[in-house]
């Protein structure tokens, strides 16, 4: 049996994990951090500093963020609450570091549900089950919490909102210019509307095609959009398909609509093409709402939102929600106040404005929020119910790599399959270096089975 760096003996399973994890830089050391019992009296005379990271630091979140810490701060003397942004192409190698140095934040917001089960199984992560029933368990939507479930049981996380992440966004005004009659439903009605819209300074489409998580996690929703899978429910790899195939010749076939810089879209490349009005249609959440009023308010109007086409009308929709959550490190100093902070962000005046730093974007987890006057009196979400109703839906409907149907088992690799690139890959391969589709595929699977079984 090997000897931890606490001194603590292990097994040879978690010897093992152990290198994997440092071969990633993702972990030092498994065993949990002492926590003193969650409850508001649990804090003895000795200052607490509780670390707050997340993904998403826009101005008007930013605000809010910090009146949610003022308040926090006012009520539990004695704690202090420091905020510190990463990003969602940063996140996997800080995060990495902060586990490895055994250095790790208190608290984490707005990551996806699979880096939560990721973690959670890599013994990294301390299950939240006692912070959603000081929430309310009753409070959340149904099966809001499914996605978080553990093989043991427990619930890793807590969302904290839910986002269409790649519904399809379309100016009906350059629709009206161009003779496109309707919003297009499949494949082909959605090649054919951004031909027709393109020209001038005006592309058809902001599709990623750059080595990042962005690119990886918009195939996968054209590869289920295709009716495929890149899993098996029981995680099975299954990528080397007809469905994969069909995916990217779409996607290849898009590249002409796409502006030049596409090569090295990412998130906000793609947020800012559409926004700006250089592209007919857009691939994101609800932020660009929001971005468009402040940014560009001139095509304020004529911006609306479907879910993004699929091959034929046989195949249904497919939208990826990340399920942006929280979760609290094992290692983090004190468990009880960082438990404590995690549930006073779902206090109804700090999360509403925590929801409203982005409108429309982060959509409330809470149904007693979404009905909340203070919450639908906001004037994005006011100017565009249509669009917000068929974003909540979508994205309560919605999936994601470690959550690719309600049928897949939780598959815990999905944050290292993302932070590999190896989808993003695939689509360069072939889009980019015009290489021939079926062995890059099959290529792919195999890097696939062996990051499953790393």
């Amino acid at each position: 049996m090997a000897v931890g760096r606490n001194g603590e003996r292990e097994t040879a399973g978690h010897s093992g994990k152990r290198r994997r994890l440092l071969k990633l830089a993702a972990s030092a050391g498994l065993s949990a951090a002492a926590g003193l019992p969650f409850g508001r009296a649990a804090f003895g005379a000795e200052p607490i500093t509780l670390r707050w990271w997340s993904t998403q630091a826009a101005p008007d979140q930013l605000k809010a963020y910090k009146a949610q810490i003022a308040g926090f701060m006012a009520a539990h003397q004695g704690v202090k609450v420091v905020f510190e942004a990463t990003s969602d192409e940063g996140y996997p190698a800080q995060l990495a570091a902060a586990f490895a140095a055994n250095q790790v934040p208190d608290i984490i917001t707005h990551l996806p549900s699979y880096a939560a089960q990721t973690y959670y199984a890599d013994g990294l992560v301390a299950p939240i089950d006692d912070v959603v029933a000081a929430v309310g368990a009753d409070k959340y939507y149904p099966s809001a919490n499914d996605v978080f479930k553990t093989a043991d049981g427990k619930l890793c996380a807590t969302g904290l909102a839910n986002t269409a992440a790649d519904v399809l966004w379309i100016r009906r005004d350059l629709m009206q210019k161009a003779g496109v009659e309707k919003v297009p439903e499949t494949w082909d009605e959605l090649r054919a509307a951004c031909k027709k819209m393109q020209g001038g300074r005006i592309y058809g489409a902001p599709l990623p095609y750059g080595l990042n998580s962005m690119t990886s996690l918009i195939m996968l929703g054209f590869i289920h959009r295709a009716g495929g899978q890149v899993f098996t429910p029981d995680l099975q790899v299954a990528i080397d398909s007809q469905a994969t195939l069909d995916a990217l010749d779409f996607y290849k076939s898009m590249r002409e609509f796409c502006p030049p810089g596409a090569t090295g879209y990412s998130w906000g490349e793609s947020l800012t093409a559409f926004v700006s009005g250089s592209t007919a249609t857009g691939i994101y959440g609800g932020r660009i709402l929001d971005n468009i009023a402040t940014q560009n308010p001139g095509i304020a109007d004529f911006v609306t939102c479907a879910t993004y086409p699929t091959i034929s009308k046989s195949v249904p929709p497919w939208t990826y929600n990340d399920f942006p959550c929280i979760f609290i490190p094992k290692k983090a100093k004190n468990i009880s106040a960082s438990k404590l902070f995690a549930e006073y962000l779902f206090d109804p005046a700090g999360y509403i404005s925590e929801l409203l730093g982005a409108p429309a974007h982060l959509l409330p987890v809470l149904k007693t929020i979404a009905a909340d006057p203070r919450y639908i009196s906001n004037p994005i979400i006011r100017k565009y119910p249509k669009e917000v109703a068929l974003m909540s839906a979508a994205a309560a409907a919605g999936h994601n790599l470690g959550y690719e149907s309600p049928a897949h088992k939780p598959n815990r690799r999905a944050n290292e399959i993302v932070a590999s690139n190896v989808l993003a890959e695939m689509v360069q391969r072939v889009v980019l270096n015009n290489e021939a589709p079926k062995p890059v595929v099959s290529a792919t699977a195999k890097k696939l089975e062996a990051l499953m079984k790393a």
